[in-house]
């Protein structure tokens, strides 16, 4: 059942996250499916822009209703990540969405302001929550990349100011997270100081924690013992992430870790059967240990058993 991503977040608030996991093709979207469903969790399906231009903004939505009919246990929204204003317009007219998101973040205050606006005046005409995001993240995610030397956290007196102007539903803060799967060295984290004072500013108010894939180390060691190059991958300690939960991260993006579950099952599989050419088996195998991810993520998320307890509240 898809839900307004509102619901969602009324109900996450200081308990929870939501995982919100980016899907491209139809072996993700069945893998969280089940995955969810095994773990007993509400979740996101966020598609970006450039997965809407590689499956096919139309094929996507057909899955996704298909998975929703073999699945009638599920709550789930639909998000588009990282959005430009058109594709915004695009989303929010197709009454598929639940929520956009509007990333103007490389604008100026006053201009990344007047951008979501225009988006938040559209998308609530609709019913349609929105996401914007403010300060930089660094690191690389399809057309996203910031310079480490550019990225900057979110200062709380201007999320303040930029919820109050622009009406936006809920804020992408840059708190220490980055894109893509070389996200820190050394001891890096997430800055839970900036978490807290954003939310002593904003109370109740729905916070995203974008980058916060935690790259995990067996995934990374498998992928180059299968042929992979990945030197110096780390990402978010998924310990971090109930904390975040806690003071108002209501919403967790997880996209890179997919992908590396991806690598690590073709890679294995190809170089153990070099003369196998049927790509059903790994997909098969890659359906089921992403199924197993998404779950052990949802435990870690806090959103593990929450289904039936919002499926109560929604009844209300």
């Amino acid at each position: 059942m898809i839900v307004a991503t509102k619901q969602l977040f009324a109900h996450a608030y200081g308990k929870y996250a939501v995982g919100a996991y980016n899907i491209n093709n139809l072996e993700q979207i069945m893998g969280l499916f089940k995955g969810c469903i095994d773990s007993q969790a509400p979740f996101i399906i966020q598609l970006s822009k450039g997965a809407r231009s590689y499956a096919n903004k139309q094929m996507l939505e057909a899955m996704i209703r298909t998975a929703e009919e073999i699945f009638p246990e599920a709550i789930f929204a639909v998000h588009l990540d990282h959005g430009d204003e058109q594709t915004c317009y695009e989303c929010i007219e197709s009454g598929f969405y639940s929520s956009v998101m509007i990333d103007a973040s490389h604008s100026p205050f006053e201009e990344n302001v007047a951008i979501t606006k225009r988006v938040v005046d559209a998308a609530h005409a609709k019913g349609i929550s929105v996401e914007a995001e403010l300060g930089m993240l660094g690191g690389v995610e399809e057309h996203v990349q910031v310079d480490e030397k550019n990225a900057c956290l979110t200062d709380p007196d201007e999320a303040l100011e930029f919820v109050k102007q622009s009406g936006c539903d809920s804020l992408a803060c840059a708190i220490g997270t980055s894109h893509g799967a070389y996200k820190f060295s050394g001891g890096q984290g997430i800055h839970f100081d900036r978490v807290k004072a954003i939310q002593d500013l904003l109370p109740g108010f729905p916070l995203v924690m974008h980058g916060s894939s935690s790259v995990p180390q067996d995934e990374v060691e498998r992928i180059n013992a299968a042929g992979g190059e990945l030197k110096g991958a780390k990402g978010v300690d998924t310990a971090q992430y109930l904390p975040a939960a806690k003071l108002g991260v209501c919403k967790v993006n997880i996209d890179t870790d997919g992908r590396l579950v991806w690598t690590r099952v073709h890679r294995e599989f190809f170089k153990e059967q070099p003369g196998n050419f049927d790509f059903r088996t790994p997909g098969k195998i890659f359906m089921a240990e992403y199924a197993k991810f998404i779950a052990s993520r949802n435990e870690l998320l806090g959103s593990a058993g929450e289904l039936e307890s919002l499926r109560e509240s929604l009844k209300g």
